[in-house]
């Protein structure tokens, strides 16, 4: 199996799909209630539902980018606030982290190789 696509519930659509463009992504599907986007880099898209404001939003995305750094400061020119500057994990990715309007967590990082094969990867078993 492959992952098609992630959703985000937001609040307020037309903010969300402006964040999102001005990252970078490339909006494919806008509604008023629902926009998809496709990951310039690679195949895989994301999506936004609108949703009533409830309890605080605890989504998280993952966005991997080989040059992290660069991204993050052409990102911080841009006017984005990061929660968290390119920090090297315990868990040997390099990560800085952000919100969108709607509180969404964002996770911009770069992992290598140990993306999925890090020394404490399980052995593999048999295929499904």
């Amino acid at each position: 199996m492959r992952m098609n696509q992630i959703t985000f519930p937001v609040y307020e659509m037309k903010a969300a799909v402006e964040f999102y463009q001005k990252m970078g992504f490339e909006l494919i599907v806008d509604t008023p209630h629902y926009a998809r986007f496709h990951c310039l880099d690679g195949d895989a898209s994301f999506s936004l539902s609108l949703q009533e404001k409830s309890e605080k939003n605890t989504s998280t995305i993952y966005f991997e980018h080989e040059h992290l750094d660069e991204l993050v400061l052409h990102l911080v020119e841009r006017g984005f606030v990061f929660d968290q500057m390119p920090t090297d994990q315990t868990y040997l990715w390099r990560e800085a982290i952000l919100h969108d309007p709607s509180g969404n967590q964002i996770k911009l990082f770069w992992a290598g190789n140990n993306r999925l094969y890090p020394p404490w990867r399980v052995k593999k078993h048999d295929q499904l």
